[in-house]
């Protein structure tokens, strides 16, 4: 049981990436509105960087406004994190790699609106991790035969 809970919570957190990736690309009128996507030419860091930064490090996060590279980056991220976390292929990079995002989206939200210390983004970040590092990837999902490809058998590093 605790291996099929292990699957399920790392398709979650894999549509958690995948579905903002989609509604900024598109513009599908949830976060997004429609007409305001990536593919509209409206830059889908935009709003987060310019509105959503505060404190100590807001400056830094605010002079990344609409640089396409960081755009790039972004997207590639959550693109990338989401689809290597449903497919359970990558699960250690995708989540290592989605726990540092969601630590520099938490540095730019500081100080915190409704809880001093802990919000989602080191919730999400530490449950990544336990997925890193508990073989999450093997568990309804490509994992277990990714794990026995000659590729990951010669850089274990990508299980």
């Amino acid at each position: 049981m605790k291996n099929i809970l292990l699957g399920v919570l790392r398709l979650l957190l894999g549509w958690i990436f995948l579905w903002p990736f989609l509604d900024k690309l598109f513009g599908l009128g949830f976060a997004t509105e429609n007409g305001k996507a990536w593919i509209d030419g409206v830059s889908p860091t935009y709003g987060f960087l310019s509105f959503g930064t505060q404190g100590p490090f807001a400056d830094t996060f605010q002079s990344l406004v609409s640089n396409p590279m960081v755009d790039w980056i972004f997207m590639a991220g959550l693109l990338a994190i989401g689809t290597a976390l449903i497919l359970g292929i990558g699960v250690r990079i995708a989540a290592v790699s989605g726990a540092a995002m969601l630590i520099l989206m938490y540095l730019a939200v500081i100080p915190l609106e409704h809880n001093p210390v802990i919000d989602d983004h080191i919730i999400y970040a530490v449950t990544l991790l336990v997925l890193a590092y508990s073989d999450a990837g093997r568990y309804i999902g490509f994992g277990k035969k990714w794990s026995k490809s000659n590729l990951v058998l010669k850089f274990p590093f990508l299980k």
